[in-house]
């Protein structure tokens, strides 16, 4: 007997549900695990700190990549005092979507208690062509709380001549600082992306785009550092800083040319601390 959702209906298909729910405190002068649930597809590992690094957790997908309809929801808490580096396996990936299906929705809520400090580092996603992909970042600080976060994206794999030509992409990008919001950063690619993407005042023809953010009270001081850091950095590139933050945007023609370039501008606010080992693999 087959029900509802029986294999063997042309149009049902698999997708994935994955919830991570991550939260660290201050014990003496430590950060430890305060409490964790992984559900479905979104895991969390804990590898051994680097000599004087912060505590480190990696997160992973384990569905391989994203597909139109998966739902991957996470919650991420940093308590007082407490300092951590939440940082991505690999690289994700955003495959082609079935025509007329819903868009994969991807949902992180992020909050930094007083006195803490995180650092957000997922690596890029890449976005195959005619993908369907709808994503959230929230982030609530703390007045005196220190986050740094970069967000990467790229169109489509250079080294394997792929061309993201039609795509649903959606992107946002909040961060509030004592309930104030303090960005709103929204980016919507539908239909024609690589048309879009070749025009000048978009994308001048690059295949590849990041935000790196940081907040911090002190955040303005760090922009002339990051400035000079990023002199030489391969593609294009702007940064300011206002407010107790600081925002630098990349544009580069593929995805080595772009990590490069975003690796350069973390190792300029991280100072003397490498970046997690994932980061490096």
């Amino acid at each position: 007997m087959y029900d509802a959702a029986s294999l063997s209906e042309a149009d049902t298909h698999q997708r994935a549900v994955g919830e991570l729910r991550l939260s660290m405190r201050l014990r003496g002068t430590e950060t430890v695990l305060d409490g964790l649930r992984q559900m479905g597809c979104l895991k969390a590992r804990f590898p051994r700190p680097e000599r004087g690094a912060w505590t480190n957790a990696v997160s992973l997908n384990t569905a391989g990549g994203i597909a139109a309809g998966d739902r991957l929801t996470s919650a991420i808490a940093i308590g007082e005092g407490a300092r951590a580096t939440i940082a991505g396996q690999a690289a994700e990936r955003c495959y082609r979507a079935l025509q007329g299906a819903a868009p994969a929705t991807v949902r992180t809520e992020i909050r930094v208690a007083p006195g803490a400090s995180m650092e957000w580092l997922p690596q890029e996603t890449i976005l195959f062509d005619r993908c369907a992909l709808d994503r959230r970042l929230e982030i609530e600080l703390a007045s005196d709380a220190w986050f740094l976060g970069v967000e990467a994206i790229v169109f489509g794999r250079a080294a394997m001549g792929e061309q993201v030509g039609h795509a649903n992409f959606r992107d946002t990008i909040r961060i509030r600082r004592d309930g104030r919001l303090l960005l709103h950063d929204a980016v919507r690619m539908e239909g024609e992306v690589a048309a879009r993407l070749a025009r000048p005042a978009i994308g001048g023809g690059a295949c590849a785009m990041a935000t790196l953010l940081h907040v911090a009270p002190d955040a303005e001081a760090a922009l002339d550092g990051l400035r000079e850091a990023l002199a030489d950095a391969p593609g294009e590139w702007g940064a300011s800083a206002w407010d107790g933050m600081l925002v630098a945007r990349f544009l580069a023609a593929d995805g080595a040319s772009l990590r490069r370039a975003v690796v350069t501008g973390l190792q300029a606010l991280r100072g003397e601390r490498p970046l997690p080992r994932v980061w490096l693999c």
